[in-house]
């Protein structure tokens, strides 16, 4: 079972995305809240494997909310909901810790998915904004050394993928939670611009390693 936080200051949106949750198969949402600050202090008190924040909300935005969820809760994923798919605002969700971002104007079955999938360690980013993303990093990654844009974590991480080593096996070395792992796995995929651990490791291999 998922369990999911949902924060967004628009009531008739976020009691009608949690009444579209309940009937989704292994789904549960645990709390709903309305400001920034109710966000991180429901994430605290609820624990839930994922946060669906709203960028706007009134206390601090979404993104403010990322952080501090992050910092507190590092084995919750969070998924941001916008009606904004500007390059700028994108990029700062990433850098926030988010690992997925689905505008507002999608289908719900888009959101569940997204959840889905943040919860799994995946990535997820809707079409337009995947390949924007694309040619963003690709544009980077011509003027940079391969894996610059990689926190020396994420490398140690993406170099023990490249060894073959499992998410458990990867956790026991760095002695951290296997959600942990997953989840800096999940921020790989998405700075790499790849679906999965397969696609990430074919890309060390090609770049001649790290």
């Amino acid at each position: 079972m998922i369990r999911v936080l949902l924060a967004d200051d628009h009531p008739l949106y976020r009691q009608g995305l949690a009444g579209y949750l309940a009937v989704c198969a292994g789904i549960e949402v645990v709390a709903e809240v309305a400001t920034g600050p109710d966000a991180v202090a429901g994430a605290v008190a609820a624990r839930p494997d994922v946060c669906v924040l709203d960028l706007s909300m009134p206390g601090f935005s979404g993104l403010e909310a990322t952080t501090r969820i992050r910092a507190r809760l590092p084995d919750t994923s969070v998924l941001i909901l916008s009606m904004f798919d500007n390059d700028e605002t994108v990029f700062q969700a990433m850098r926030a810790g988010a690992q997925g971002y689905v505008v507002k104007t999608a289908e719900p079955d888009a959101v569940v998915t997204g959840i889905r999938t943040v919860a799994q360690g995946g990535a997820v980013f809707s079409a337009s904004l995947t390949e924007r993303l694309s040619e963003w990093f690709g544009t980077l990654e011509q003027s940079r050394p391969a894996f610059a844009h990689l926190t020396p974590r994420e490398r140690e991480v993406l170099r023990l993928l490249a060894d073959g080593l499992a998410t458990g096996a990867i956790a026991r070395r760095l002695e951290l939670q296997e959600k942990t792992v997953r989840n800096v796995v999940s921020a790989i995929l998405t700075k790499l611009q790849v679906p999965d651990r397969a696609a990430a490791v074919a890309r060390v291999r090609e770049a001649g390693g790290l």
